[in-house]
């Protein structure tokens, strides 16, 4: 039972170790496969390498698994794959730590009562995959179809959701989309009619000047992106950093404006405003290309330098010699999109402020500045008959809308239907709801104690599986084939294979087996394919390549994208007007600012202090957090929060001590957390790293470690026009161990 919490309808249920790899490994070394030998990728003595990409980040590098006697021994970056580039990042590499953690979910199973007493009992597949379909069935019969969802994060999701598409389901949440990178895609989708990109759009090796707002390149890594900046570093490229706290990133720039926090608008508005009133802009660019000008300078005219100062804490010196010095070097210039970019409730238009100072110096398309990178135009497969309402957009925010088919609705709107009793059933596809749903866990574990049926397909115990009716282990990414990953631009197009490099383990399966057993339970017969390489076969082979032929390399390249507007080239964007919209016509229409527009945030109490959070290079999402190798680290097994040395004078705070974090609604963090005191943030906030303070005993190397930043989120703001959630107008004092 988790502390301070009633669910009495659903207890929080410790898998007992019997459950675990572990166990299994007592009788079959971990490593080996259980599956009988038979196959060809089971130990015969061979060294072999298999190429693939990795899922501990979202980047997804191509990787190189080097295999020994049927055991992956280490992981390297693949020479052939555009990401990685012959590199990795300190995750990637230490991915054979999730193949072989002993805490890996080994069996399927169910969540039982007898005598009075819950607890899990360890079930077949078959058992499993039975009851699953029978209560999404008796679900879907009684409710409908829109009180089942589906919450998912990486990449094995796709056959999941192709089988809920068949069976009527389409609320589709991803978590991400709510806090990183939605207000972003929105935000350009509504100004240049298009996304920023993952990797983002941006000619950084070739750009003289970048301007990054709170973008932690180097501990939220991002493989290419980091090669790039120090590609770009060594041929000149000169980087401003604005961020409350002195990052990695930082540490490289030219100059580090320690901004206050949620002021951002107000500083690029500062900076539109020197553009504009000294002439600084490209006349000719935004005349012949854009629209909504002298709406976005009617705006900008009154946030002066002077003006922004006084809000942001920069001197107008300071901003005025930016903005000089960024259209100096332009249109080899840029501002950088930044992946996390909803941290208050108004993403969206800071998002679209970037964009805008960007489109201002006529950089589109030019080296150095935005680019717009190509797909691999990967032939489509057959495609199966859905019912007419699989494409409805179920959020309530009007501009919620996604080029891609990940989301129907927005993740915290499941939690609100979810307690509304419009949602009856989740399957949890990745992603450990308590610690992951911005909301704060305090609601996430209202929702699932609300729910009637929920089912999670993981590879290890997390939290959110101990509450779950049904656990279903999946396999790792290193055991398994998902679909191809062609759906993403970039300078060389390329679709990617993910393949296994060794037999799954233990008692576990691929998604899509398990996906393909729970659609043949539910009677959709020939949704997916009954052979996942045939399946992946058929549609390289409609790109004139093949599966045997991929596999060698683990990627199909195609012909690098023309990045670079040709002189006098007409330019086209898929936005109502047809050019890059300064002002907005889709969000006036909406009811919202057509030009973004500086709000004022809370400050923190007395004696409190605003909640900054970010990431570590070797730990990112779930997926890290009980890494072994990883966690061997010394600066990654636990997170520290960063205290100003004043800050840490006034409360008496010394360097390395623990302490407990209290938010501004009085809650406690369960665990403690150390205190690093340093220079290198300002004296109103502190940092803490995110994705701390397990509390499922069963992750080892997680239990306990350092403090849970989503335990301290008590109040949330919601961007209006798309959905998104911000949680930094949270702030915590110190509650000393003593």
């Amino acid at each position: 039972m988790i502390q301070g919490q009633d669910l009495n309808r659903r207890d929080f249920l410790r898998i007992s170790s019997l459950f675990l790899a572990g166990s299994a490994a007592m009788s079959t070394p971990i490593g080996r496969t259980l599956s009988g030998g038979g196959d060809a990728l089971a130990g015969n003595g061979e060294e072999r390498i298999v190429h693939s990409f990795c899922e501990h980040c979202f980047w997804r590098c191509g990787i190189a698994a080097h295999v020994r006697d049927g055991r992956i021994y280490k992981i390297t970056g693949s020479k052939h794959h555009p990401l990685s580039n012959g590199r990795l990042c300190p995750r990637g590499t230490g991915g054979v730590g999730q193949i072989y953690d002993p805490d890996r979910l080994a069996h399927p199973l169910i969540r039982q009562k007898k005598g009075g007493r819950v607890s899990y009992r360890k079930a077949t597949w078959d058992e499993a995959i039975a009851y699953t379909a029978e209560k999404l069935y008796g679900i879907r019969e009684t409710y409908g179809p829109e009180a089942i969802a589906m919450l998912h994060h990486g990449y094995g999701y796709t056959f999941f959701k192709k089988m809920f598409m068949a069976f009527g389901v389409n609320k589709f949440a991803k978590p991400s989309f709510d806090f990183c990178c939605g207000p972003r895609h929105q935000g350009y989708l509504l100004t240049y009619g298009h996304g920023a990109g993952t990797p983002e759009g941006v000619d950084i090796v070739n750009s003289k000047y970048i301007l990054f707002f709170g973008t932690h390149y180097g501990e939220n890594m991002h493989n290419t992106a980091v090669q790039e900046i120090a590609e770009g570093i060594r041929r000149g490229l000169k980087i401003v950093v604005f961020d409350p706290r002195f990052s990695t990133l930082a540490g490289k720039a030219e100059k580090w404006l320690p901004i206050k926090p949620g002021t951002d608008i107000a500083m690029m508005q500062a900076l539109m405003n020197v553009l504009i009133t000294e002439d600084l802009y490209d006349r000719e660019f935004v005349a012949g290309h854009t629209v909504g000008f002298d709406e976005l300078r009617d705006e900008v005219e009154k946030m002066t330098p002077e003006r922004a100062a006084e809000i942001t804490d920069i001197s107008a010196d300071d901003i005025r010699e930016v903005a000089r010095t960024y259209a100096r070097y332009a249109p080899a210039a840029a501002v950088h999109p930044g992946r996390r970019t909803q941290w208050y409730g108004d993403g969206t238009q800071r998002s679209r402020s970037m964009a805008i100072l960007n489109a201002l110096v006529g950089n589109y398309k030019m080296p150095g500045g935005v680019v717009k990178y190509e797909k691999y135009k990967l032939p489509k497969s057959e495609t199966h008959h859905y019912p007419e309402f699989e494409k409805k957009v179920w959020s309530k925010y009007p501009l919620f809308v996604d080029t891609k088919p990940e989301n129907s609705i927005a993740s915290h709107e499941v939690i609100e239907q979810t307690l509304d009793e419009k949602i009856k059933a989740w399957l949890v596809y990745g992603v450990n709801v308590p610690e992951t749903i911005t909301l704060g866990r305090k609601i996430a574990l209202e929702a699932i104690n609300k729910v009637d049926f929920l089912v999670a397909v993981d590879t290890l115990p997390m939290e959110v599986t101990g509450y779950a009716d049904v656990v279903l282990p999946e396999c790792t990414y290193l055991e398994r084939y998902d679909d191809l990953d062609g759906g993403r631009p970039y300078r060389t197009p390329f679709v990617a294979l993910r393949q296994p490099a060794v037999e799954p383990m233990f008692d576990s399966k691929p998604g899509n087996q398990i996906a393909k057993m729970l659609a043949e339970k539910l009677g959709l017969h020939g949704v997916l394919e009954e052979d996942v390489e045939t399946y992946l076969d058929r549609k390289l082979k409609k790109a004139g390549s093949s599966l045997a032929e991929v596999k060698k390399t683990g990627v199909l390249l195609g012909k690098p994208t023309d990045l670079y507007r040709k002189p006098g080239e007409k330019l086209t964007f898929k936005t109502p007007s047809g050019k890059i919209e300064l002002a907005s016509s889709k969000l006036r229409e909406a009811g919202f600012d057509a030009v973004p527009r500086y709000i004022r945030h809370p400050e923190p109490p007395q004696g409190f202090y605003r909640m900054l959070t970010g990431r570590k290079p070797m730990l990112t999402f779930g997926r890290t957090a009980n890494n072994r190798f990883l966690n061997e680290l010394p600066t990654a097994r636990e997170n520290e929060v960063w205290v100003n040395t004043h800050v840490a004078e006034k409360h008496r705070l010394s360097h390395g001590e623990y302490v407990h974090l209290k938010n501004q609604a009085g809650v406690v963090s369960e665990y403690p957390i150390k205190v690093k005191v340093t220079e290198r943030i300002r004296q109103d906030a502190v940092y803490m790293v995110h994705g701390y303070g397990h509390y499922f005993k069963k992750l080892k190397w997680a239990y306990r470690k350092g403090a849970s930043h989503n335990e301290l989120i008590s109040h949330t703001e919601i961007d209006k026009a798309i959905g998104a959630v911000g949680f930094q107008n949270n702030f915590v004092t110190f509650i000393k161990e003593a």
